[in-house]
């Protein structure tokens, strides 16, 4: 090997040597650099379903109670065919009450209108023979009168005879008056014997629509009466809903149609229910307004229990973050983003809050590291050392 040539090499391996330790060095203090800045936790943005709710209690009641009372007064309960928790149809016969007063007042009315009956087949041949009698007094006045013009009789067998004509005329008038009578009594008759007819359909006792029956106050051998407790309450079509009061400022949120997860005090599986109607009050005392959700599967409750609902009313698939992580204030909502190790204050626009995960409508963009806890003391510009956290389920 040349002389220059070793004399490089000599100078190339003295180089290294004094080198190494100098880097060894550098490295160890980036690592101890990196060692000293504050571990922070950090999450990242990411989209997912979000679901917005608003809470709220109640108790369970019918959609609609009908009230079954007697359409007869005064008649004593004879038979009851239905009791509490029965399922019946419009029409079905719920009780019966005794007919025997009404059958012997109709029995009593029918025996009144045969009598009126016979007593107009009288008037009519009355009439008929009155009608004859005027008929035959009406031809005799007018051959007297022939007679008198021609002087064979006198003025006054004409004037008997006039006045023969004109009661004959009275009588058979008379006659066809009281028949118009008959027929007028016997239509009263009848009516009442309709008004028997009716009373006596009525003591059927029937369902007015189909639904579950939630009351019962018919007892056997009582008197029916109109003003005392209905017989028996019907829950239409059985069909029941939540009524739950919902704070003010989350009324506003809620619109008929929307879907709610109905919670029952001793079970841990929910029913669905649907918003029906919005009361268009707030109570002035309470702040409360009522809602009512209807329960899709009616048997799966039941009237007067205590319930809680989650009421839907907003869904998206959109980014988010967890609450933690977002500062809200009254004017506005920001985040520590994380960018190269440095901290910046990024403002950014909420929406939905579903539990501890709130939705981000801008100002942030998918995989943007954030600090996961904004209350972390830590201000703009400084460096940290960013911990990824457990995202939240």
């Amino acid at each position: 090997m040349p002389r220059q040539t070793r004399l490089a090499t000599l100078t190339a391996v003295l180089l290294g040597l004094t080198a190494a330790p100098v880097l060894a060095a550098d490295a160890a203090t980036q690592e101890g650099s990196a060692a000293a800045l504050p571990a922070i936790m950090v999450t990242d943005a990411t989209v997912k379903p979000l679901t917005e709710t608003v809470l709220a209690t109640g108790t369970i009641r019918p959609v609609e109670e009908v009230f079954v009372q007697p359409l007869v007064e005064g008649l004593s309960i004879e038979t009851i065919s239905a009791d509490i928790g029965d399922r019946v149809e419009a029409g079905d016969v719920l009780a019966t009450l005794r007919t025997d007063m009404l059958e012997l007042e109709r029995s009593s009315l029918n025996a009144n209108k045969a009598k009126a009956v016979a007593s107009l087949a009288q008037l009519q041949a009355q009439l008929t023979a009155s009608e004859a009698a005027r008929t035959d007094a009406r031809r005799q006045f007018d051959r007297t009168r022939k007679l008198a013009d021609n002087g064979s009789v006198s003025t006054s067998m004409v004037e008997q005879a006039e006045t023969e004509a004109l009661r004959a005329d009275a009588s058979a008038a008379a006659a066809s008056e009281a028949i118009s009578v008959a027929n007028a009594e016997i239509a009263v008759t009848e009516a009442k014997i309709d008004d028997i007819d009716l009373r006596l359909e009525r003591t059927n006792i029937k369902a007015p629509v189909s639904g579950v029956i939630s009351d019962k106050n018919a007892r056997i051998g009582a008197i029916a009466t109109g003003s005392a407790s209905p017989m028996f309450t019907i829950i239409e079509d059985g069909a029941i809903e939540l009524v739950a009061q919902v704070p003010e400022d989350a009324v506003m949120k809620i619109a008929v149609g929307q879907k709610a997860a109905i919670s029952l005090v001793g079970s841990n599986t929910p029913i669905s229910g649907t918003v029906r109607l919005i009361s268009p009050i707030v109570d002035d005392t309470t702040r409360l307004a009522d809602v009512y959700i209807s329960i899709d599967n009616p048997e799966s409750a039941r009237s007067g229990m205590y319930a809680s609902a989650s009421i839907i009313t907003n869904e998206a698939e959109d980014l988010a973050l967890p609450l933690t992580a977002v500062n809200i204030s009254q004017s506005k909502a920001t985040v520590r983003r994380v960018k190269d190790g440095v901290v910046e204050i990024v403002d950014v626009r909420t929406g939905i809050q579903d539990g501890e995960t709130v939705q981000i409508l801008d100002g942030l963009s998918e995989g943007d590291q954030v600090v996961a806890k904004a209350g972390a003391y830590v201000r703009a510009g400084d460096r940290i050392n960013p911990v990824p956290a457990t995202a939240p389920n």
